[in-house]
């Protein structure tokens, strides 16, 4: 790592907001040397509460978590906001602009709110966002809430950053509510109903005790199969707290909050139940088990970049996509034929590397 980047890294971690906002530019530019700095980062993270807070479109997601900001800033703890936002089509950036939405906390410089753009990946976070979020991590942000676009069930990809997810669901969803049994359900850590002082909100919160009722009863144990648990997504009942060291026993069981966003009401009710799950990731050992689990993704993320850059280079060494798959079109080769023959130096320095390697497991 250069000077340079010594010294930013040491202003961000002497609490320099500036610096903090020049290291995640860096790191969603993917600019020289970011990677050295990141590598950094992670000795000096681990401490702070990663939020999750995703949803359909107009659930009121930027609304309330300016009021979480708000009410997490008053009990004096600091705040980091990452609000992903869609791709521009022409130039890749963020263009909602979640900062315009969030008013509450202008000017209050504990609480550093950055858009991010969502890149195009799936559940639009890309690696980009994890990043970012150990740079606030490292910078002492006490509390680092990811708001996503709120794309629909591929949101999933929120459960490998955050400790802990909220699933927004506006009243009335109606049929909406049957669709977030194919992947929301086991996503989520609590339920939040905002615009509670609609109508059908008490509908939409009887529609969502019936789903994660379902959900205890399903699966062996008593679970989901989702991440609530050490191995189970509910069915823990009132004893979800339980510590007697059988993980079959141990399970989160996600509470259903009620909000109104605008007036802040129900805000300190959820920010008690963000709180207990925190308090049981932690008691059930949970908490170490996603860590583990959110390393070992970031490490295959990594490899499928840098493989993917090595298999960009030696398709150019071999005249590049175009010129192949023209070869491909005149009848002279095949896809299949290529890939071995592009894949064929990269399988041998694989080879190479097992060699004298016991082929044990790393723990």
């Amino acid at each position: 790592m250069d000077s340079d980047d010594e010294s930013l890294l040491e202003a961000l971690l002497t609490g320099e907001h500036r610096a903090l906002a020049r290291v995640i530019s860096k790191i969603e530019n993917r600019a020289p040397g970011y990677r050295d700095l990141v590598s950094e980062l992670y000795a000096h993270t681990g401490d702070a509460d990663v939020i999750g807070i995703t949803g359909s479109p107009g659930a009121g997601k930027s609304t309330l978590v300016d009021k979480l900001a708000e009410e997490y800033r008053d009990r004096g703890e600091t705040v980091g906001i990452i609000a992903i936002d869609p791709s521009s089509p022409f130039t890749g950036g963020a263009v909602l602009g979640d900062r315009i939405r969030m008013a509450s906390t202008v000017g209050d410089m504990d609480v550093f709110v950055r858009s991010m753009s969502a890149r195009g990946t799936l559940g639009g976070l890309s690696t980009a966002t994890a990043d970012a979020v150990k740079a606030m991590d490292a910078f002492g942000k006490d509390k680092i809430i990811i708001e996503t676009v709120g794309a629909g069930q591929n949101e999933i990809d929120i459960v490998r950053t955050a400790d802990t997810v909220a699933v927004l669901v506006p009243p009335g969803s109606g049929d909406d509510i049957q669709t977030l049994k194919a992947g929301i359900l086991e996503i989520a850590d609590v339920f939040v109903v905002n615009k509670a002082d609609r109508d059908g909100a008490d509908r939409t919160v009887q529609e969502l005790r019936e789903m994660v009722h379902l959900g205890e009863e399903s699966g062996p144990g008593g679970g989901g199969g989702g991440h609530h648990g050490v191995g189970a997504m509910g069915g823990g009942g009132d004893d979800w707290g339980a510590t007697d060291g059988d993980d079959e026993d141990e399970s989160w069981t996600p509470p259903i909050v009620e909000t109104v966003a605008t007036k802040g009401t129900g805000v300190e009710h959820f920010i008690d139940e963000l709180a207990n799950h925190r308090t049981y990731l932690v008691d059930s050992g949970t908490r170490a088990e996603k860590v583990r689990q959110r390393y070992a993704e970031e490490i295959r993320t990594l490899l499928r970049e840098d493989v993917h850059s090595l298999l960009e280079t030696e398709l150019a060494d071999s005249g590049g996509v175009d010129e192949l798959a023209e070869a491909v079109r005149q009848g002279e080769t095949d896809p299949y034929s290529i890939a071995s023959d592009v894949l064929a130096p990269v399988e041998a320095c694989v080879e190479r590397l097992e060699t004298g390697v016991d082929g044990s497991s790393v723990e």
